[in-house]
């Protein structure tokens, strides 16, 4: 499928059902195809990101993932009230990326639109990239702080305590994509950051972020090895899932293209150390629910393979993933020192 016709068809979901939610004020696109072109081919295992702008609460309901004529849409609810400000939407990396372009779907007040165009007018001033870069900084250290400490909760779950790890660790990329206002993916953030500092001239730096992630020294042979495991994993925790979870609709029969045949896609392309990210982050969401919602056999059945890629990646213990945290943590300077090398190449 084109992106044209995904598009097509996210613009028919707004008009047949998202224009129907309580307090509805719009809609636009998100994530990773918002920068190709109209005639280019929906990547393997990609979703189209919609944004659906609500005043008022969240619905208790939200839509995640699913298809609609034939397009595998993401459909996240976004409150008016976090956009209401564009300055406010200007530091938030989060925010402000989809806004470079024009990605509005359904503009019933022109609010969105006006917003657009704040937005994109100063997306590339200094002053609000590094706002948006000290807000991607921050996640790291927030994140990472209490685990580097050994200030963790007791009754924190093994695939809770990785997640706690994977994260923040992966948002070091963030900042490096911010800096060089390229737009801060999360499934393909560590191949997005590598083509960045490649553009720049400096791939070693990459290897570094791969090491502070555990994968730059993983095969394409090993990676399949664990995808194949994952796949297993994927479908017996999608089988028992009964628990909500807010990434709930990424373990679902209609997510599993991204997650499995998306995944393949991209180790057999070369890409087999950077989707390691997503494969650990997988594999850790699925372990949460079959700890909620799995008998124990099926836990217990399941996880020698999660904790066979983490030892690839070099966490067997949680005084690894402290290690790791403070590694990470003890990095964040020479970071800093690389996003201000960087200067945009990327189209405002």
């Amino acid at each position: 499928m084109r992106v044209n016709e995904a598009r097509a068809a996210a613009a028919d979901w707004i008009r047949e059902h998202g224009g129907r939610t309580p307090g509805f004020r719009g809609s636009y696109f998100s994530g990773s195809t918002v920068d190709l072109p109209a005639d280019a081919e929906v990547p393997p295992g990609s979703d189209t990101d919609v944004m659906l702008v609500v005043d008022g609460p969240e619905p208790a309901a939200k839509p995640g993932k699913f298809r609609h004529r034939g397009a595998l849409l993401e459909v996240t609810v976004v409150p008016w009230e976090s956009l209401a400000s564009p300055e406010h939407v200007l530091s938030s990396y989060h925010l402000a990326t989809p806004f470079r372009t024009d990605t509005v779907i359904a503009d019933p007040t022109g609010d969105l639109g006006r917003l657009r165009a704040r937005v994109a007018a100063g997306f590339a001033e200094p002053r609000w990239v590094l706002r948006r870069r000290a807000e991607a900084r921050a996640r790291v250290e927030r994140g990472l702080r209490d685990l580097a400490d050994g200030r963790v909760d007791p009754e924190r779950s093994w695939p809770a305590l990785v997640l706690g790890w994977l994260f923040p660790t992966g948002v070091t990329t963030h900042v490096l994509l911010v800096a060089g206002l390229r737009n801060p993916t999360v499934r393909l953030r560590y191949v997005a950051t590598r083509e960045l500092l490649t553009t720049h001239g400096t791939p070693d730096r990459h290897e570094e972020l791969l090491r502070l992630l555990g994968s730059h020294r993983l095969t394409a042979e090993r990676a399949e090895h664990h995808l194949r495991a994952l796949a297993a994993t994927f479908d017996a925790a999608a089988e028992v899932a009964r628990t909500p979870f807010p990434f709930g609709s990424d373990l679902t029969a209609a997510a599993r293209p991204i997650a499995v045949d998306g995944s393949l896609a991209r180790i057999r392309a070369g890409d087999h150390r950077e989707i390691a990210f997503w494969l650990a982050a997988t594999f850790a969401r699925c372990h949460l629910v079959l700890d909620a919602d799995g008998p124990a056999a099926l836990r217990e059945a399941h996880r020698p393979a999660f904790a066979e890629l983490l030892a690839d990646l070099g966490i067997r213990t949680a005084d690894d993933l402290r290690a790791r945290a403070g590694a990470v943590l003890r990095f964040l300077p020479t970071l800093d020192a690389w996003a201000d090398d960087l200067r945009p190449t990327a189209p405002r």
